[in-house]
């Protein structure tokens, strides 16, 4: 179950960027699991990662090697997270690294590694290791689909997202993937993302421009509050192009967020078990801190999601996730709460004009807004989130049968 068409429209080639996505038969035989990008030798790249204490072993290399040397390669397996692993877990992440170190002749920490999957359970090292040469003598530049199939999980489809943009009579691509579809409330990217393009893009500049994406994309989902141990998302600049990007390249960053924000809202599209799509708003907020608390508050309420399931117009349970969200001095009569375009809360009590009949055929919608307007300032926050389904619960209940 899925929301939207899942169209993806047409996926650029990031010149400076190859790909291949193999079968390792992690958890099934034949299935794509294991993906590798090749990055070139002159591409910058930046991270965030997941604020999990308990956070991946392949995190852990991770951003040991990222900071030590700009990565000439990225390789992921779906199937087995390697988190809850110990220092084996880390001895394995080592082992795919260096197996594509010893193939191509590059020091280890050059290779960066991430896994998703079923948390505790050791990594199958040997089965990855064993496809890696495959993968490496297959590298495309437009393998995208493929690549976004192999780091699925319960995801359902795969998302992507490209642009182009003209800056200074050239064009400038911009190509990503991502994969996620539960255990998700990031609180710096989402459960897996890589972000491509091949402008030039200095070191300082490239971790700003990432960061200041996630927080308008990733930082603002939530499926079901939890962080995932193998949060991360990277973007990657080729340099490929001679255009170089600067903090201060407007066409460029809304380019690159609108892939971000794309990439986001894909992963609340194909939550596990959704049946809405659901934006949540919150205006004049006296900061965009109890602006973001109190839409995660909504967006988050069990109640709330399973009214969303059912198509509910049961305005009851927005009313006191919004009251018991921790806002301190909070007039109630100056609350405004919205269903799209209909007015469902104002004065402290049921909007006058408001109708069951009405709220239904909003409820009905498989795209819904929530905005609620509290009167009190000029912030303003929104974040995407999903209702919470039969098949959430089935989902989860078998995920390791």
């Amino acid at each position: 179950m899925a929301v939207g068409s899942g169209d993806l429209g047409t996926l650029h080639p990031v010149p400076g960027i190859t790909m291949a996505a193999v079968s390792a038969g992690i958890k099934q035989q034949g299935r794509l699991d294991c993906v590798v990008f090749a990055l070139g030798t002159s591409a910058k790249t930046a991270g965030v990662f997941t604020t999990n204490a308990f956070c991946a072993a392949p995190v852990t290399l991770c951003k040991k090697h990222l900071a030590q040397t700009s990565p000439q390669f990225l390789v992921v397996n779906t199937g087995n997270a390697n988190a809850g692993t110990g220092q084996q877990g880390i001895e394995d992440a080592l082992t795919v690294c260096l197996k594509i170190a010893e193939l191509k002749n590059l020091p280890v920490n050059t290779i960066l590694p991430f896994s998703t999957g079923v948390i505790g359970e050791q990594l199958p090292v040997e089965k990855i290791c064993n496809v890696i040469p495959d993968a490496l003598d297959n590298l495309q530049e437009n393998n995208w689909l493929d690549c976004a199939r192999g780091i699925m999980t319960t995801d359902t489809r795969p998302k992507a997202a490209s642009t182009q943009v003209q800056l200074n009579g050239q064009t400038v691509t911009i190509t990503g993937i991502a994969k996620g579809a539960g255990m998700i409330k990031p609180n710096m990217a989402t459960m897996l993302a890589y972000v491509f393009t091949d402008a030039k893009i200095e070191e300082e500049v490239i971790q700003s421009l990432l960061e200041n994406a996630v927080n308008k994309s990733f930082n603002r989902i939530t499926i079901d509050s939890d962080t995932s141990t193998n949060d991360s998302c990277l973007l990657t600049a080729t340099g490929e192009n001679s255009v170089q990007v600067t903090q201060d390249s407007t066409e460029f960053i809304e380019a690159l967020d609108a892939v971000f924000i794309s990439l986001a809202q894909g992963l609340i599209r194909d939550a596990e078990g959704a049946s809405k799509f659901v934006t949540v708003k919150v205006e004049e907020g006296a900061s965009k801190e109890e602006c973001l608390e109190l839409a995660y508050t909504v967006a988050e309420s069990p109640l709330v999601k399973t009214a969303l399931f059912a198509s509910d117009p049961n305005w009851g349970r927005i009313l006191a996730a919004v009251g018991r969200a921790g806002i301190q001095d909070l007039d109630i009569d100056k609350i405004a709460i919205y269903l799209g375009e209909l007015c469902i809360v104002e004065n402290g009590g049921a909007a006058p004009l408001y109708s069951e009949a009405a709220g239904q055929q909003v409820m009905d919608r498989e795209e819904i807004n929530i905005r609620i307007t509290l009167g009190r300032g000029s912030a303003t926050e929104t974040i995407w989130t999903s209702d919470l389904s039969h098949d959430y619960v089935t989902i989860n209940a078998e995920y390791r049968t």
